[in-house]
């Protein structure tokens, strides 16, 4: 095969221009060449030469069996494909795969077994595919929403509780000190601090400060995905924090008067709409800044 007579000959320093530029211009050269860095490095123990030569002399004379140089490199190269092949297979399966939406965005996506992923603005999910089936467990920062697939047990981790799951869809969120978890079919289990709670469809339970909220739901699935952001008794500052992600920009907020939650819906697409509707509800003016900002003053 070309590829490793160019591999074994690059190995021996034995490649002409052309078959230098040929070989650097394959995609596979970084790899190799990171390769053969390291084994370059590695460092065999010190030989004791006398008593070499005293345990040859003491030996029958054999005829040396010569190994051809070619060979040599051959076996060398064959050994850095297997090395190669290694490395690929675990920087895909056992490396943890990261899946991300940045402020203003949203991304889908599926898991190994064809579950689908919705991840809200500024929320990251972390997994891996080895052993997705016999251990479907992932890690999530943010917000996001999940039609899981039949299966074995599926766990959501995030750094305030864990959902627990067979295969339904439900609707995760984890933002700071706030967590909630809606269930949109079959059942879910909820675990905050010592808390375990089972929701069935259409139920909802909310965690903040230690403290419980539980409601029940009416929409098929998570507003968000409709274009609209749903808030259920969040003060202002989590309100602010939802719509900056929303829409990539920045927020300043100069009041004194945060304690009052707000419950409803905004606008996801519509920023002057959003703006007007916190305005009114806690008597603000908004305005914007040439820097993407906006500053809400009291009245």
């Amino acid at each position: 095969m070309k590829k490793n007579r160019l591999l074994a000959k690059w190995l021996n320093n034995d490649l002409s221009p052309d078959e230098l530029a040929e070989f650097e211009a394959s995609p596979d050269f970084e790899k190799y060449k990171k390769i053969k860095m390291y084994t370059d490095h590695l460092e065999v123990a010190d030989l004791d030469e006398n008593a070499m030569l005293s345990n040859i002399l003491s030996q029958k004379k054999q005829t040396p069996k010569v190994v051809p140089l070619y060979k040599k490199w051959a076996f060398r190269a064959a050994a850095i494909f297997v090395l190669a092949l290694g490395i690929t297979f675990a920087l895909k399966y056992l490396v943890p795969q990261t899946q991300k939406a940045d402020f203003g965005e949203r991304t889908t996506f599926s898991l190994p077994d064809n579950s689908e992923v919705v991840l809200n603005s500024g929320s990251e999910i972390r997994y891996k595919k080895w052993n997705w089936d016999n251990k479907r467990h992932l890690e999530l920062q943010g917000e996001a929403y999940f039609r899981v697939a039949k299966g074995r047990r599926f766990e959501v981790h995030t750094n305030l509780g864990k959902v627990t799951v067979l295969g339904t869809q439900f609707n995760v969120k984890a933002r700071k000190n706030r967590f909630d978890v809606v269930c949109y079919e079959g059942r879910v289990k909820v675990n905050y601090a010592n808390t375990q709670i089972l929701l069935t469809h259409g139920q909802s339970v909310s965690f903040e400060n230690g403290k419980q909220v539980k409601r029940s739901v009416v929409s098929l699935q998570p507003e968000w995905m409709n274009n609209q952001i749903c808030f259920y008794k969040e003060n202002i500052k989590s309100l602010l924090d939802e719509v900056q992600r929303q829409y990539n920009i920045k927020i300043e907020l100069h009041t004194k008067d945060t304690t009052a939650l707000f419950t409803g819906k905004l606008p996801a697409k519509d920023l002057d709409v959003a703006l007007q509707i916190i305005s009114t509800t806690y008597h603000l003016e908004a305005k914007k800044t040439s820097n993407n900002t906006i500053i809400f003053d009291e009245k």
